[in-house]
């Protein structure tokens, strides 16, 4: 039999220093990870275990893309992001399994209709037309683990036509990577084409039709985005 019509590729990251890509296959994403967002969002950080929401991977676009800003919203938002992908399979990991099951680390933006978002919240609903939408995991290329060296207190930062808007450190972060994937492997067989964005820290705010983003981690290629 023949489909009924011609299936989506997977998107496909580069690799730095690589002439192979990786094919996205899964995007979880975790919320709350920075405690200095969480407070500006109002809300209370789990220092006991991450927690996690979902995007689609035919959402996820290249960074350097040129994107509309989306439908429905009114207040889209910004929220720069460190990135993992796993290179080997996870399943109920322990600590030391799950860091040796990373492939590589990148920037992310994880863009949301935080109008959108916060009326789920309010009516306790799922958040998915505030975060999973098209084009809203802009993910730039890959470092091989090799290459990044240990994650510690590499600065992680974005700008929005060339003003500072976000600036922390990785190790800020509540949930390190390491506890991320092993708690993620709980609940799912990770392997490779799984990404996981591990969170935004504090600055995160609105962008109109027109702004550049611009997003570093120390360590890793950039990850840009236009919208028009």
């Amino acid at each position: 039999m023949a489909d009924l019509f011609p299936a989506p590729a997977l998107p496909r990251l580069p690799i730095a220093g690589r002439s192979d890509l990786y094919p996205v296959a899964r995007v979880f994403c975790v919320g709350r990870n920075y405690a200095a967002h969480a407070a500006e969002m109002g809300n209370e950080v789990d220092r006991e275990a991450p927690f996690y929401f979902t995007k689609s991977p035919f959402h996820v676009a290249r960074s350097g893309a040129r994107l509309p800003y989306p439908p429905g919203t009114a207040d889209y938002h910004h929220e720069m992001e460190f990135v993992l992908a796993m290179g080997n399979e996870a399943f109920g990991a322990d600590r030391a399994a799950a860091e040796a099951a990373i492939f590589g680390y990148g920037c992310g933006l994880d863009m949301t209709r935080r109008d959108l978002q916060a009326a789920a919240k309010e009516m306790r609903r799922p958040w998915d037309l505030g975060k999973d939408v098209e084009g809203a995991a802009v993910l730039g290329a890959l470092t091989p683990v090799a290459d990044f060296g240990r994650v510690a207190d590499q600065r992680i930062a974005l700008t929005v036509n060339g003003e500072a808007r976000q600036s922390a450190t990785l190790g800020e972060m509540i949930h390190d990577c390491a506890a991320i994937v092993a708690h993620l492997s709980r609940f799912y067989r990770l392997g490779p084409g799984d990404v996981v964005m591990t969170g935004t820290p504090a600055g995160v705010g609105p962008v109109r039709s027109g702004d550049v983003l611009h997003g570093t981690v120390d360590g890793c290629a950039p990850v840009d985005l236009a919208l028009t």
